[in-house]
């Protein structure tokens, strides 16, 4: 299966082990630039923090073209994956780009796979809950195997 992980860069170390179990259990797996940009050392975490907390990281998105590249990967896969742990003092904490991202997928019916339970927010949670993700609990497995 081709699927794309959507999530927060902050959680680029998951990313990239998610990213690896599913390879090995044979999935083409696609991952935000930034986040390969990251584990490959071309750019630190705490930089792209600092650009979020900054508001530059707007810039290299629109350089990038970021949100219409990654909708080009979510066309051509079979499912995302969102990896959305805790963040802020939120549980299962997911942002608006990923947000987005669910909406692309949904409206391109694509599979979608939260790794964790929706979280409770309240401006998202019901549009999240309507396009009827597969709710992983935290199991990989329910992909691989």
């Amino acid at each position: 299966m081709n699927i794309v992980i959507c999530a927060s860069l902050d959680f680029t170390p998951q990313i990239k082990n998610v990213a690896a179990a599913l390879r090995a259990s044979g999935h083409d797996v696609t991952i935000p630039r930034t986040a390969g940009m990251i584990i490959n050392g071309e750019v630190a975490l705490e930089d792209i923090k600092k650009e979020k907390a900054t508001g530059t990281i707007v810039a290299r998105t629109i350089r990038q073209d970021s949100i219409r590249s990654y909708y080009e990967k979510i066309k051509h896969a079979d499912a995302i994956l969102v990896l959305n742990y805790d963040k802020k003092g939120i549980v299962n904490y997911l942002g608006g780009n990923t947000l987005m991202e669910i909406g692309f997928a949904y409206v391109l019916n694509k599979k979608i796979y939260l790794m964790n339970p929706i979280p409770e927010i309240e401006y998202y949670k019901s549009e999240i809950e309507a396009v009827q993700p597969i709710i992983l609990n935290g199991d990989l497995n329910k992909i691989i195997g």
